[in-house]
Formats: structure tokens, C-alpha cells, sequence
């Protein structure tokens, strides 16, 4: 089975971002072998050219560049006006998005203009019996996998971030094209960008995307000792968390926030330091591939979803690993 896929590119300054190329390797997969289906990657917005030509490296068939500034600020309204004219030109049968939270916004604009089926939250895809597409994705705070057969002409099925893995360079380079401003037809008032200001962030990778998450809650007893984590954090290459009970004390900014009022991660490793693990907490990480516990608590409820617990005290236990992380990566 073969498919013409239309995969949407999201970027952060000049290059796509990692939910991006998970989705070109996804619609790969979806679409068959080079010669069978037909992947084609969209950018919008202006400067597009680094972008482009990084994804073209990267197993699709043809990259397709709007540019216009209109699309520099994300408006889900104008992104999935032009997506689904786009992917309704191209014949396209799938439309692949990232799982950013601009991309959950935008899979069901897409889906509504396009008349389109939508699946969001994906953490496997394939085909399925007699021309279906098989998908499975974690439900009721990550405690069922639910399995779902979208048997539609035209779907739009939304990542879940970190499930699917980056392609490799294939080796060939697909052609970039530039590709006029589709007509949007009635695109709701956008209302006007006054000024932006990013959220506060730590070091390294973006929490939504890290394959390594070092998060911290009060068992920490101080803001000034979430230096543990940021040193373990930076030895492991990964980003730094927190839980509700300390952003809601100050000790961070809500955008390190992980749980049901704040992000969703799902890393390959996360490491939870002094956090007890509440319910609200556990829905936004409980689909993280291996999750590791530091309490000094051995009832803690975190115990029981963890893969690896240790019981003691972090103070002593968090340096300790840093320690060693730093002497088995060399320095």
C-alpha cells in the first residue's frame, strides 16, 4: 500500500524541529519505498532555505517552500487554512504533524477544512487490513493503549513527540520547490502580534522534545538546589522539569511545569527527583520509555511507575550520579 503523504514542518529559528523529523520518517513509512507513495514536506513561513534544505536530506520526495511572512508567527487559523489547501492540490491521502502544541492546535483546524478523519496523541502507526491505517496512542493518563483503524480517504494524524525516531541522511537530496500562496479562502480575524517574549527555559534541549528530562519537586526544599538538577541535566544532555507544587511556590516558572495543567513529555529517560508523585503529575509523564525515581520516601506513590527506584536521600544520591554519569561520558 502506498499513500501520498503531506508532512508539516515546524521550525525553531532556521532548523526543524525534532517532532518535525519524527514526522517525515513517520510519513515515510506510511508512504512506502521511494517510487511507491510520495512524501512531501511543507515550510511556511520567510528563510526558509536552511530548513529546507536539512529536511530535504531526509528520505522525502520533494520539499515544498511557501514563503510569506503571514505564516512567521503561528496562527493556527492561517496554518491550516493553507495546509489544507496545499495537501487538497497535492491529492495528498495523509497529512502528518508534529506533536508540538502548535501541532495539536492545527491537526483539527486541517482536519475541518480539509473534511479530513483526525488521530492526535500517535505513538505507532501502520497499515491496517483492506486499505485502513492502523494507529495506537496512550489514553486515560497513559494507564491504556488504545488501538484505532481510521478507514478515510483523507486523515490527518498527529504525533506524539519522541515515539517515532529521527531518519538518518538517505544520501540523495530532494528537490526544493517554491510553491505559490494557495488561496485561503475565509480565515478568521488573526488579531495583531504586539510584542513576544519567550518563556523562560534552562539549558539545553526543549523540554517538549528532550529524550533526557531531570525533573525536580519540593523534596528539593529550595529553589537554589534545583543546581543538582541542572547539573545532572547538563551531563546527560537532557532538560530540566518540575512539578506543579514548585512552580505554584516560585521556585521555577510555570514553563518547566510537567503534569496535567502544564506539559506533557515523553522522553527516553526521565528522571524524577523528589517528587511524590501525584496523579496530576503522572499525566504528563507517564509515557516517558524508562522512569527513574529518587525519593527518600519509599511509599512514595512515584515508586509504582517507575522502571528504577532508588530510596534515600537526593542530597547525597543526585551528586553521586552526576559524578559518575560525568566519569563513564568522560568528563
Amino acid at each position: 500500500m502506498s499513500l501520498n503523504v503531506l508532512v508539516v514542518i515546524e521550525r525553531r529559528g532556521d532548523a526543524p524541529v525534532r517532532s518535525s523529523l519524527e514526522a517525515t520518517g513517520a510519513g515515510r513509512r506510511l508512504a512506502g519505498p521511494p517510487g511507491q507513495g510520495q512524501v512531501t514536506a511543507l515550510l511556511l513561513g520567510s528563510g526558509l532555505e536552511p530548513a529546507a534544505h536539512a529536511v530535504a536530506a531526509l528520505g522525502v520526495d520533494r520539499v515544498l517552500t511557501v514563503t510569506d511572512p503571514r505564516f512567521d508567527a503561528f496562527h493556527a487559523a492561517l496554518w491550516g487554512a493553507a495546509t489544507a489547501a496545499i495537501a487538497q492540490e497535492l491529492s495528498a491521502s495523509v497529512v502528518l504533524i508534529g506533536g508540538t502544541s502548535n501541532g495539536r492546535q492545527l491537526a483539527g483546524r486541517v482536519a475541518t477544512r480539509w473534511g479530513a478523519a483526525a488521530v492526535t496523541g500517535i505513538a505507532d502507526l501502520s497499515h491496517g487490513p483492506e486499505g485502513t491505517i492502523s494507529v495506537t496512542r496512550p489514553v486515560f493518563s497513559g494507564r491504556a493503549v488504545q488501538e484505532v483503524r481510521v478507514d478515510a480517504s483523507r486523515v490527518v494524524l498527529g504525533l506524539r513527540p519522541n515515539s517515532f525516531p529521527v531518519p538518518a541522511p538517505s544520501g540523495s537530496v530532494a528537490a526544493v520547490t517554491a510553491h505559490s500562496v494557495p488561496e485561503l479562502g475565509p480565515v478568521p480575524s488573526l488579531g495583531s502580534v504586539t510584542g513576544v517574549e519567550s518563556a523562560q527555559a534552562g539549558a539545553g534541549p526543549d523540554l517538549s522534545e528532550a529524550t533526557v528530562v531531570v525533573s525536580g519537586g519540593r523534596g528539593l526544599k529550595g529553589p537554589e538546589n534545583f543546581r543538582l538538577l541542572e547539573e545532572l541535566a547538563l551531563s546527560l544532555g537532557g532538560a530540566v522539569g518540575a512539578s506543579r507544587a514548585v512552580t505554584d511556590s516560585g521556585w521555577k516558572p510555570t514553563s518547566f511545569q510537567i503534569g496535567q495543567t502544564g506539559r506533557t513529555v515523553s522522553p527516553q529517560l526521565y528522571i524524577a527527583v523528589g517528587i511524590s508523585g501525584a496523579i496530576q503529575h503522572l499525566v504528563g509523564m507517564i509515557s516517558s520509555r524508562t522512569i527513574v525515581a529518587i525519593n527518600s520516601d519509599p511509599s512514595a506513590p512515584i515508586f509504582k511507575v517507575a522502571d528504577y527506584g532508588i530510596a534515600g536521600d537526593l542530597f547525597q544520591i543526585v551528586p553521586a550520579l552526576t559524578a559518575e554519569v560525568r566519569r563513564v561520558r568522560g568528563g
